[in-house]
């Protein structure tokens, strides 16, 4: 399936980041235990090999080479699983998480078939769909069904902004849902399924104000939507990941949301000082970018100024 899989580890935070590689694509997973496999464990897999919509935030926001089949999806589960040494009916809690790499409703030719294997093999199995939120029209009800069929799947936004026009900057895509029509796609899924949608904020220094969460407040409903704030991590290796000051705004940001009646998680990944472990990072499929240019085509993304933003995804 792939040629080849290259494993990063940091043992000391409990993360293992998988490039896979052959002659048309890059792919990228990250592995997690928590404290244990046995306890939980998270991946965190590629559905494209780079992407289209450009993000600043993300290390494969300048190139785009194709969208990855079901085989190709489920191969990534499927290494990972097998690194963890535990039989995935022995885990107590399993996540797998659509986030690393690409836009999975760009792909829901890809995606859609992969969820169902995924399903079928691990069926107590967490399988979250995390978006960017192209505007892909009347498709969504493919995903609304895939939702419906499989109970097992959650489905997250990645807002990152209170504005329209902050989160032009950051996502350059133009064929986009703004975040009203967000809150109207989540609401609609939300209603069909019975279960809540995450917005997904990144927290920085611009956008942490109380005007900021009463703004997402006002667009995205406590009683429909839960929240994840996340970490600042940087897409350019040798970047400082994280810091404190970025951990505080994280958490205080967390902290307003909170107060205005939301579930929140705040997510501070590991592995991101060491192995690019924060989804968005991607630090070696860069480098299989710069090596295949006759694969790698330029995205929107391309020669725009990176945003030193918190990442796209965060791990329910």
């Amino acid at each position: 399936m792939w040629n080849s899989i290259r494993e990063i580890q940091d043992p000391a935070q409990n993360v293992s980041k998988f490039v896979f590689t052959k002659d048309t694509a890059v792919a990228e997973a990250v592995l997690y235990r928590y404290p244990d496999y046995a306890t939980r464990t998270v991946i965190c897999c590629s559905t494209m090999s780079g992407c289209p919509m450009g993000c600043r935030f993300c290390g494969a926001g300048d190139f785009f080479a194709r969208s990855l089949s079901a085989e190709e999806i489920v191969a990534q589960v499927e290494h990972c699983i097998a690194e963890t040494g535990v039989a995935p009916a022995e885990m107590k809690r399993l996540q797998i998480m659509f986030m690393s790499m690409g836009e999975p409703l760009l792909n829901l030719a890809g995606l859609i078939p992969a969820i169902e294997r995924l399903y079928a093999m691990y069926p107590s199995a967490a399988l979250l769909i995390s978006t960017s939120a192209p505007d892909i029209g009347k498709a969504f009800a493919d995903v609304v069904d895939i939702s419906v069929r499989v109970p097992t799947v959650g489905l997250q936004f990645s807002v990152h902004e209170s504005t329209d026009e902050a989160r032009d900057k950051l996502i350059p895509f133009q064929r986009k849902l703004g975040l009203w029509d967000i809150a109207l796609r989540g609401a609609e899924w939300a209603q069909a399924t019975g279960r809540r949608p995450f917005f997904n904020y990144c927290a920085h220094d611009e956008n942490s104000a109380d005007i900021d969460a009463e703004r997402l407040a006002k667009l995205f409903h406590p009683t429909v939507w839960n929240a994840t704030v996340s970490v600042v991590c940087e897409r350019s290796e040798g970047l400082p990941a994280t810091n404190e000051h970025q951990r505080r705004l994280a958490t205080g940001f967390g902290d307003k949301l909170l107060g205005l009646g939301f579930d929140v998680r705040v997510f501070d990944p590991a592995g991101q000082d060491t192995i690019g472990g924060g989804c968005g990072q991607l630090w070696f499929v860069q480098e299989w970018a710069n090596q295949n240019p006759d694969q790698a085509r330029r995205s929107i993304g391309f020669g725009r100024p990176e945003v030193h933003a918190p990442v796209a995804t965060a791990h329910a």
